[in-house]
């Protein structure tokens, strides 16, 4: 790019911010330079030899983010990225742009190595810097992210067995009346501030008592269906179910009513990823895959709460 363009495109951005523009603020949240060091290693062909340069890692991490906060492809993100301003300015304005496949391979690598899990902690760390670490109240939920079936049989063998790849790892779960097929998005949230602290994925027919993300010393809220399994919080606010023969207690439906008041706030970062994000359905098969994906999801709606937080008062 030269340097006259850039100086064109970036006076093209200060006239266009001034009509307001949410995802310049953005960027300016969080320190993304602290994610370089985790990333160095994650190239391997850095010894000037020859072959196509690597685009730098934290420009790819911020691309990540804003493929999650619009809903995009990874077509649609790389046409996006050449057609908006404001989408250059979040990238500072880099000089090429990634086709598809590149955006594909990144994400590839980033799941081959297990680095999202290191730069997820490392977003943790800078939330925590900031003031904002949990006192003690979480909440925890999961919620149903859906994906392609194909028209494979129900005997089809799946997971590492499966023969093709429509056939991987999602799975078929039923909620009352309703069958899910894909995976499930388990999250816990700080009641205090509302920000996910920690995520998991897995198959859509694995139970949310299964996964407990809660910590020692924390007090976590739960719906009914985490009821009869103990957490590793220190105190334990999951709602009470009646069982046969064994109908709530008066006292039982004031402590549920109680803890209802608070555990709702849960469904809002739900509500955020899948309508405003369009996050509730992934075209991927693998479990790893979808994970990713939600993880940057987690990401986005966390910088969308961190930009709220900075509205509150203090």
């Amino acid at each position: 790019m030269s340097t006259f363009f850039n100086f064109a495109i970036k006076d093209e951005y200060r006239r266009f911010a001034q009509q307001g523009n949410n995802l310049g603020t953005l960027s300016s949240l969080i320190d993304w330079e602290r994610f370089r060091p985790l990333l160095s290693d994650l190239y391997t062909n850095t010894e000037g030899k020859g072959g196509r340069p690597n685009y730098d890692v934290v420009f790819m991490i911020k691309l990540m983010v804003l493929q999650q906060l619009y809903g995009l492809s990874d077509p649609q993100l790389e046409r996006e990225v050449y057609d908006r301003l404001s989408f250059r300015h979040f990238l500072d304005y880099p000089t090429k742009i990634p086709d598809a496949s590149t955006i594909w391979l990144f994400r590839e690598r980033l799941i081959k190595t297990g680095k999202e899990e290191l730069i997820w902690t490392e977003f943790q760390h800078q939330i925590d810097q900031k003031g904002l670490t949990i006192h003690r109240g979480v909440i925890q939920d999961a919620s149903f992210i859906t994906a392609d079936p194909g028209h494979a049989p129900a005997d089809t063998p799946r997971g590492k067995d499966a023969k093709t790849r429509r056939s991987r790892d999602g799975t078929w779960a039923k909620k009352g009346s309703k069958s899910h097929f894909g995976f499930k998005l388990h999250i816990l949230m700080d009641k205090e501030h509302q920000l996910i602290r920690r995520m998991a994925t897995t198959p859509a027919s694995v139970h949310d008592s299964k996964i407990d993300l809660s910590r020692s010393g924390e007090t976590v809220y739960r719906d009914k269906g985490y009821f009869g399994v103990k957490p590793c919080a220190s105190m334990d606010k999951t709602m009470h179910r009646g069982v046969r023969n064994h109908p709530l207690s008066t006292k039982e439906k004031r402590r549920n009513r109680a803890i209802n008041r608070i555990r709702p706030l849960v469904e809002r970062p739900f509500a955020v990823m899948k309508k405003v994000f369009r996050a509730g359905h992934v075209m991927v098969t693998t479990c790893a895959r979808a994970h990713i994906k939600c993880l940057f999801s987690c990401w986005g709606y966390n910088l969308k709460q961190l930009q709220t937080l900075k509205r509150w008062p203090v």
